[in-house]
């Protein structure tokens, strides 16, 4: 609720007693600062009946990256909309994005698969330089389930540029931010955690965002800056890749490379444990995402 200034009446004149205008006080003045500055540039909340596919297009498995479970295959059992109560507390809706158990599925080109999943992009629908890009997002607890909400630039990775914005590999207390690009990839230099409070780990809805400059990518997890790359710090390793458009990214994948450096397990599947692969089997293991904005500085 807003606070307004208020001024006494004055009875000087019994007759005229006058009350005097009010001036806008500091918090409308910023907000109103704020509504200036900026414009919304991309804006998504999920409140159709169906994924809007003027914004969001899905990526089908070709190269596979990361020793990751999952083939990424473009179908409503994966990426879906949803709203009432199965929005868990997304207003207008929300999207889900599910893995599902499949085994034995094969790819067009030959590779077999126990998982699908979804890989949801803005690439050739959506792209931009520079701004604040921010989604409120809502996960599944369980070891090696690895959902992501990221950016990357279009040519050969990693000179294309990445910006992780959120990621998860199972333990719910945290989830991490990371910026990798030529000399600065894989075993990244520049990736940092946010340790959540108890009771309010990554099964609660939070809001992860980045603010890009030319010179800076600061990561803001519910509105506080938890980690913060500059253009000197990369420039130690390589070139600075983040001066070219970039497209964003929703995706869930599941064990392979990061998760199993944090869980270490081995089987049954390579980074992923029996109790989330059951999760899986049940449908339980889920994104759901509120809704996605991108601004910009007028």
């Amino acid at each position: 609720m807003i606070n307004y200034r208020k001024y006494r009446y004055c009875f000087l004149l019994p007759l005229c007693a006058i009350l005097m205008p009010t001036t806008p006080s500091f918090a409308q003045k910023k907000k109103a600062t704020l509504k200036t500055a900026e414009k919304v540039v991309f804006f998504d909340d999920f409140s159709g009946k169906k994924l809007d596919r003027g914004k969001w297009g899905a990526e089908i498995t070709g190269q596979h990256n990361n020793n990751e479970l999952q083939a990424y295959i473009d179908t409503n059992a994966t990426a879906f909309l949803v709203n009432g109560t199965a929005a868990e507390g997304a207003r207008n809706g929300a999207l889900i994005i599910r893995p599902q158990s499949m085994p034995g599925f094969k790819t067009k080109d030959g590779q077999n698969f126990d998982f699908i999943s979804a890989r949801l992009t803005t690439e050739n629908k959506f792209e931009f330089t520079y701004g604040k890009a921010e989604a409120r997002i809502k996960l599944t607890d369980g070891a090696g389930l690895w959902p992501a909400w990221w950016m990357l630039g279009k040519g050969a990775w990693p000179e294309c540029g990445e910006i992780d914005i959120m990621e998860y590999v199972g333990e719910k207390d945290w989830a991490s931010a990371a910026v990798h690009g030529p000399g600065y990839f894989g075993e990244t230099p520049f990736v940092n955690r946010q340790y959540f409070t108890a009771g309010n780990d990554v099964t609660q809805w939070h809001t992860y965002a980045v603010e890009w400059t030319p010179d800076a990518l600061n990561f803001i997890y519910d509105g506080k800056l938890m980690f913060r790359v500059n253009k000197k710090m990369t420039n130690h390793y390589g070139k600075w890749a983040f001066d070219t458009r970039k497209y964003l990214i929703l995706n869930y994948a599941l064990g392979g490379a990061y998760p199993v450096k944090i869980n270490g397990v081995m089987s049954p599947y390579n980074g992923m444990p029996a109790s989330s692969v059951n999760l899986v089997k049940k449908g339980e293991a889920k994104m759901l995402v509120d809704w996605v904005r991108v601004t910009q500085k007028k």
